[in-house]
């Protein structure tokens, strides 16, 4: 069966977009089986929206390393039931493996 440009009306906004024979080539060859239900602007504010954070600072927790005792700090806040390392010894640790 050959494939035909098609007009799909975007569930967020309303308004009517073309999902074109390449975009549907492209969803076929990655397995995906659902037409988009965003237009491309609505898809990339998402996009956008998910990872609006990650340019921020995180926040940094304060620990000492299991390993070398030394002063760090981490993304994350430690619990006394996990070592928490620095990132020279978990290095270490992550290639021993």
């Amino acid at each position: 069966m050959a494939l035909a440009d098609k007009t799909l009306t975007c569930r967020d906004c309303g308004s009517s977009f073309t999902f074109t024979v390449g975009e549907q080539e492209f969803y076929k060859s990655r397995g995906l089986q659902n037409e988009p239900g965003r237009c491309p602007d609505c898809r990339s504010a998402r996009r956008q929206s998910r990872y609006r954070g990650r340019g921020q600072a995180r926040e940094m927790y304060s620990a000492t390393c299991a390993k070398c005792g030394t002063e760090c700090e981490v993304p994350f806040e430690p619990r006394e039931d996990r070592p928490v390392y620095c990132s020279a010894c978990y290095t270490e640790i992550r290639q021993s493996r």
